[in-house]
C-alpha cells in the first residue's frame, strides 16, 4: 500500500510540549502515525477501524501502566 504524504497535516497533542511523542495525520483514508522526533522515520499505517478500536482501548484505560 502506497499513500502519498507529502502533503500530509500532521498533528500531535497540545500536551506534548517541546518531548517527542506521535504525530497523526489523516491522509487517502487512512491514518499516519509517525514519531515527532523523526519525522522522516518510518510511518505506521491503520484503516479507520483499526484506528477507533485503538482509541476505544486507550480511552477504556487498557495501556495505562499498573499501579
Amino acid at each position: 500500500m502506497v499513500v502519498d504524504l507529502s502533503r500530509a497535516n500532521w498533528r500531535k497533542s497540545s500536551e506534548s510540549g517541546s518531548n517527542g511523542c506521535v504525530e497523526v495525520a489523516f491522509v487517502e483514508g487512512k491514518v499516519a502515525i509517525r514519531d515527532s522526533k523523526d519525522r522522516q522515520g518510518p510511518v505506521l499505517l491503520y484503516n479507520p477501524h483499526e484506528w477507533a478500536a485503538f482509541i476505544a482501548a486507550a480511552r477504556n484505560g487498557e495501556f495505562d501502566r499498573p499501579s
